[in-house]
């Protein structure tokens, strides 16, 4: 079944530069989008990753939050004539405050699809103010409601089809739970991958101070070995054909390689061929990935 994958524009957040890449020109900020994702083209639509609650989740944490009405997830689902009552299901890459601030705008007939370890990292309080407590609360009431969750074990299973051409693999990478969803679009697989990519470009393209061929970059904001997220990165790259990340535009792979980037807010869709060597990412308007250098 061929799907289409279409970018929710869920607001956007700033903080220093290196946050989201590694040795990135520290005391820089950098403001990027904040995605959540729509697969239409089954049964029902589905919704992947929700977005941060309000200004004050992110602020707690550092980040500058820019929140506007059209950022509003009815807003957003209202572009493609989708209501939050028609989602079939919301999968959750991982339960950070940015991606899961929205999940109680659903019904509880909506079944929330989380993996399990998850859950328990982000209730455990490792990571402190990462996870907003209003999202964590939420999710706890929705567990003693008949069928309002789906819990996955990824890390004990094979991957597994949560809808016809919709696959949820564990991702190995960003937070103990973490998970890609695999897309089949037709013209090859999509990964929305969350946070395992922050920024394409200088992680996967340049990969910033690394020296390596095709060796990936890595953000600053991960939970498990450096070697793990390096390998969570490079497992992506080489499994799809479209990358689709939480705070970036999304990309075309071939053969592990970033070959050019989405032109627009779906896959299937344009694409734009990387530019010469030197001559500079060009960013689209309407999802840009800011840098604001001195």
């Amino acid at each position: 079944m061929a799907l289409t994958v279409h970018t929710l524009e869920l607001g956007r957040a700033a903080t220093d530069s290196l946050f989201f890449v590694k040795h990135r020109t520290p005391g820089t900020l950098v403001s990027a989008p904040v995605h959540g994702y729509l697969i239409l083209g089954g049964e029902k639509p589905i919704v992947v990753d929700t977005g941060f609650r309000d200004d004050d989740v992110m602020a707690r944490v550092g980040f500058v939050p820019d929140l506007r009405e059209e950022n509003s997830l009815a807003a957003q689902l209202d572009r493609y004539g989708v209501a939050v009552e028609d989602v079939g299901a919301v999968v959750q890459t991982h339960l950070h405050m940015d991606h899961a601030g929205h999940i109680d705008e659903f019904p509880l007939t909506t079944p929330v699809v989380v993996n399990r370890t998850e859950m328990e990292f982000a209730a455990g309080g490792l990571q402190g103010l990462g996870y907003a407590p209003e999202d964590l609360k939420h999710l706890i009431d929705r567990t003693h409601a008949p069928g309002a969750m789906r819990w996955l074990d990824l890390e004990l299973t094979e991957p597994v089809t949560v809808a016809p051409g919709v696959r949820c693999e564990y991702a190995g990478g960003h937070t103990e739970g973490s998970l890609v969803v695999y897309v089949d679009t037709g013209e090859g697989e999509a990964a929305i991958c969350g946070d395992i990519l922050y920024d394409i470009e200088d992680q996967a393209v340049q990969g910033l101070m690394q020296n390596g061929f095709l060796e990936p970059q890595v953000s600053n904001n991960f939970t498990g070995s450096l070697r793990q997220e390096v390998a969570a990165i490079k497992k992506v790259l080489n499994k799809a054909t479209f990358v689709l990340p939480g705070h970036d535009r999304g990309a075309k792979v071939e053969n592990g390689e970033i070959v050019g980037r989405v032109d627009g807010l779906s896959v299937p869709g344009p694409i734009l061929p990387l530019p010469s060597p030197g001559a500079g990412i060009v960013l689209q308007p309407q999802n840009p990935l800011t840098r604001e250098h001195p």
